[in-house]
């Protein structure tokens, strides 16, 4: 039997991020808990997130054609059984280049569209990094916004159902980012939370 197989998506633009740190926690424990990581860093890969024509998707054909990169996209997505996307909370919203991501990437006859969700079986978690408190992200219900536009709008939309949002609040300060981003992993990934306390 192959091992499991993950996708990390991350999607910031500088390499010493929090950001970016969490991303590496999180393939950390990935790799700890048996699966082999493909890391789609959308900045570093230089990810055009501008829907263009050849990607806008036709509703009478499931089976179009798109453009050759995001067909490589796709087989990546498919390729895996688990799915984790990390990335900065900017103007309470995943970044562009992101949506751009979901927009061209999880596309119509791919990730829905079909009688048969072709992504259902999979497992996904969104995490966000956001500089807010947890407190004002709730006051105001944004907390919930994220996890109706992620999980639901997109993971469950998409066949999904095993997905979660998590949000690390407070990302001003490193050691209180680093313990909510290791709680966040380990509600999803927890066999090896003891042997990477303290990584």
């Amino acid at each position: 039997m192959s091992a499991p197989h993950a996708l990390l998506v991350l999607a910031h633009p500088r390499s010493d991020s929090l950001t970016t740190q969490i991303a590496a926690r999180a393939r950390r424990r990935l790799e700890c808990e048996g699966h082999t990581v493909d890391v789609l860093d959308l900045y570093a890969e230089g990810f055009d997130p501008r829907l263009t024509p050849d990607d806008e998707p036709d509703w009478d054909n499931p089976d179009k054609e798109y453009s050759a990169e995001v067909q490589a996209h796709m087989r990546r997505i498919d390729a895996a059984d688990t799915i984790i996307v990390v990335f900065p909370v900017w103007w309470f919203a995943p970044p562009a280049i992101l949506k751009g991501w979901i927009d061209r990437v999880w596309n119509h006859g791919f990730a829905y569209g079909r009688a048969t969700a072709r992504l259902s079986g999979k497992r996904m978690l969104w995490i966000g990094a956001a500089g807010g408190s947890r407190r004002h992200f709730a006051r105001d219900g944004m907390d919930d916004v994220l996890d109706r536009q992620l999980r639901i709008g997109v993971s469950a939309f998409c066949g999904i159902e095993d997905a979660s949002v998590r949000l690390v609040h407070d990302t001003l300060d490193e050691q209180t980012t680093a313990t909510a981003a290791d709680a966040a992993l380990g509600e999803f990934l927890p066999t090896c939370a003891e042997q990477l306390a303290g990584t």
